[in-house]
């Protein structure tokens, strides 16, 4: 929903209407979000009726909205399968897209880490919000020469993490959207999962490390769930390829002191993220940057200024003031009267 009302602005600063459709799983967020969105229109006292407009509905409602010529662009938030069946059909009727979708985020700890400051992060990426954002953290690369000593750390804050009722204080983790979640997760972990006892009908599960010798099988695919993976690595360059080995490309983050280092991980042979955070984690402040990722993740950027280019047309217009016909690079088209 963040991604969605950061997306309308800039829609509606472009001087765009918006008609947007939410996940079918958010459908009360959602009718949360248009009351907001009412009720500053009406302060503001000047917006046109109809100029944002919600649609709820299932699968058909998508298609209905990607094949619309009238539509000129689509801005698609989900999963890489989507965006492969979005990006063509919009390209098929010469539309525009912005796809941002899946990623499986990184993050490397150098032997130079802050630990304290990298514990932190690791557990808000990778916990918070219960595994369900786009740039949570879902691999972690660390330096054998510390992974015992962070992993330790790891797992007594992720036994202490209180999880439940959103609505009660003190309570960092919520639920899964769903059973398809749960199920989701409990395909990766088996019996190994945790369930929660929290609120009746409600799938709550604490999160889990998983320690790997090598990057392969579910880690590979993006599981919309609390699961932190853990490699370890000796060197700088493969912890960057084990970074890079994965279809998607949104964020990703290495906490170094190592100056060499963090240059490395930033540059064109570095992180092949669209993200890269040096010294906080993947989930950090970037919504106001270009936000999005390379490969499977989509290309598109949103918010920050590529985004703008997006959502306007680009016009060019040429005025003669004169009397006399310019006519282009010089040319002389005289004919005798």
């Amino acid at each position: 929903m963040a991604v969605w009302a950061w997306n309308a602005a800039l829609a509606l600063v472009c001087g765009n209407p918006v008609i947007w459709k939410p996940s079918e799983k958010t459908p009360l967020c959602a009718e949360a979000v248009m009351a907001i969105v009412r009720r500053v229109a009406e302060r503001f006292g000047h917006a046109p009726e109809g100029l944002v407009q919600l649609v709820q509905g299932e699968r058909d409602v998508g298609e209905a909205l990607v094949d619309d010529p009238r539509i000129a662009l689509v801005s698609a938030t989900g999963s890489t399968a989507m965006g492969r069946i979005v990006g063509p059909k919009v390209a098929q009727r010469f539309g525009r897209v912005l796809l941002e979708l899946g990623g499986n985020n990184a993050t490397i700890v150098a032997p130079s880490a802050d630990l304290e400051l990298a514990t932190r992060a690791i557990l808000f990426s990778a916990a918070g919000t219960a595994g369900q954002r786009c740039t949570t953290l879902r691999r972690l690369i660390v330096h054998d020469s510390v992974a015992d000593e962070l992993v330790g750390r790891l797992r007594r804050l992720f036994a202490q993490v209180k999880v439940g009722d959103p609505r009660q204080a003190g309570t960092l983790i919520g639920p899964l959207i769903d059973g398809s979640a749960f199920t989701a997760m409990k395909d990766v972990l088996g019996e190994a999962i945790e369930r929660v006892e929290a609120v009746p009908g409600g799938y709550y599960v604490r999160p889990a490390i998983v320690e790997l010798a090598a990057q392969d099988g579910a880690v590979l695919k993006e599981t919309f769930a609390p699961i932190l993976y853990v490699l370890r690595y000796r060197g700088i360059d493969e912890a960057i390829a084990l970074n890079n080995a994965v279809p998607h490309g949104l964020s990703s983050s290495i906490f170094t002191n190592d100056l060499r280092e963090a240059e490395l991980f930033m540059s064109s042979v570095g992180s092949d993220c669209g993200i890269a955070n040096v010294n906080i984690g993947p989930s950090g402040a970037e919504i106001g940057g270009a936000f999005g990722g390379e490969k499977d993740t989509g290309g598109g950027r949103e918010s920050g200024s590529d985004s703008w280019r997006a959502y306007m047309r680009r016009q060019t217009n040429t005025i003669n003031y004169g009397s006399e016909m310019p006519l282009a690079q010089g040319i002389r088209f005289d004919v005798a009267p």
